[in-house]
């Protein structure tokens, strides 16, 4: 496994894996994650877009993401979307209009959990672009993010709402530790000019 996550460690292409239990997953991450915000230029602020419900274990891997980034804030960054307040199916919509009309010339990270191979079940990944909620359990949502981060929780493939229910929590809190902190890391060492 150490040739793999080398290899992972190694690439600069997006989108980019790591497997969370890996010894310093988060650090890895917010190295490609501070160098994608990097790519996009100057922004006035940075705006994380955390998306989920606390209805579902599986589904609250982004509110959880969201309430640990909002116990650490930063200058010019700002979380929705937590697990006191998500933003999920109902208000999604309404919760991008609200960050269009507030934060114009924001930088948006989109995080979500997302369902795949059994193999895949733990990994995260970064990348360029949007992330489409609601796509593993064939909903037709808005499109979020100029980046985006997903975390593999379960399996897809049969019965998507039962096995996002049935999804392991201890798996879900140390990805949703793992992303934050990375994010934060990423925020942190970024150059970004913030204007």
């Amino acid at each position: 496994m150490r040739d793999v996550q080398q290899a992972a460690e190694s690439s600069f292409e997006f989108p980019y894996r790591v497997q969370h239990s890996w010894p310093d997953a988060d650090l890895h991450f917010s190295e490609q994650l501070a160098s994608l915000l990097e790519r996009h230029g100057p922004c006035a602020e940075l705006i994380c877009v955390c998306i989920g419900t606390d209805r579902s274990t599986g589904d609250s891997l982004g509110p959880l993401v969201g309430s640990f980034l909002s116990r650490h804030p930063r200058p010019r960054f700002r979380v929705y979307g937590t697990l006191d307040e998500p933003v999920h199916a109902l208000n999604l919509s309404s919760t991008l209009e609200t960050i269009r009309e507030r934060h114009p010339d924001a930088l948006v990270i989109a995080v979500d959990a997302c369902l795949g191979q059994s193999r895949s079940v733990g990994w995260i990944q970064v990348g360029p672009g949007p992330v489409k909620p609601g796509a593993g359990v064939n909903k037709q949502l808005p499109e979020v993010g100029d980046i985006h981060i997903t975390g593999i929780v379960n399996v897809s493939g049969f019965m998507e709402y039962f096995v996002l229910q049935n999804t392991r929590l201890s798996l879900v809190m140390n990805m949703a530790e793992v992303i934050a902190s990375a994010i934060i890391k990423a925020v942190d060492r970024t150059r970004i000019p913030l204007h």
